[in-house]
């Protein structure tokens, strides 16, 4: 079985190692940990990974966050992969730092690439993995905060949320959404 895993983020170096790129990081983590290397291709940088008999296709868009749905819709359509097989990797305000939260359909909750993408596809049923990024931002300040760096304390366990973030990623695919929300949901 194949999946899509769009990892959402905004290319450049200046975003590099933002709040807002945490779907990115995710990607590289999973991509790095498989010994996979992305590829420009259209609307997006890919790559494969093969993860207990599964095909998990990795596409971090070029589009920047809020037209995500550009790359959604061209790579489902050109791989040939239903939308139940897709996965959406993003930040959210609402959650507490690396709290992870799978959800198989629903709002975009303010996210403006989740957004894009309903608009896109023409629907809010796909899967998201929303990975918590806080909101200690005074009024106001939301942009700036997103498009920060991680604080020193954060970094000292990024890398172990972006693992269990990884981990969710390819449990989705493995053993199907509803047993991945079970697991993932209640930790």
């Amino acid at each position: 079985m194949k999946f899509l895993v769009l990892c959402l983020g905004n290319i450049g170096p200046e975003y590099a190692d933002t709040r807002h790129n945490v779907g990115f990081m995710v990607g590289d983590y999973l991509a790095q940990k498989h010994e996979a290397r992305f590829e420009l291709g259209r609307h997006a940088f890919t790559t494969e990974i093969k993860h207990k008999g599964h095909t998990f296709v990795l596409a971090k868009p070029t589009t920047y966050m809020n037209l995500s749905g550009k790359a959604a819709a061209h790579w489902l359509s050109t791989l040939k992969i239903p939308k139940e097989q897709m996965v959406v990797v993003t930040d959210d305000l609402a959650l507490p730092f690396g709290k992870l939260r799978l959800k198989g359909k629903g709002s975009a909750g303010g996210q403006n690439g989740l957004k894009h993408i309903q608009e896109t596809i023409g629907t809010d049923e796909y899967a998201r993995l929303r990975f918590g990024i806080d909101a200690t931002f005074s009024k106001g300040r939301q942009v700036d905060y997103v498009l920060s760096p991680f604080s020193d304390d954060e970094k000292i366990e990024l890398a172990t949320r972006l693992e269990k973030a990884a981990e969710a990623v390819l449990l989705f695919g493995t053993v199907g959404l509803e047993r991945a929300m079970n697991v993932v949901n209640v930790k």
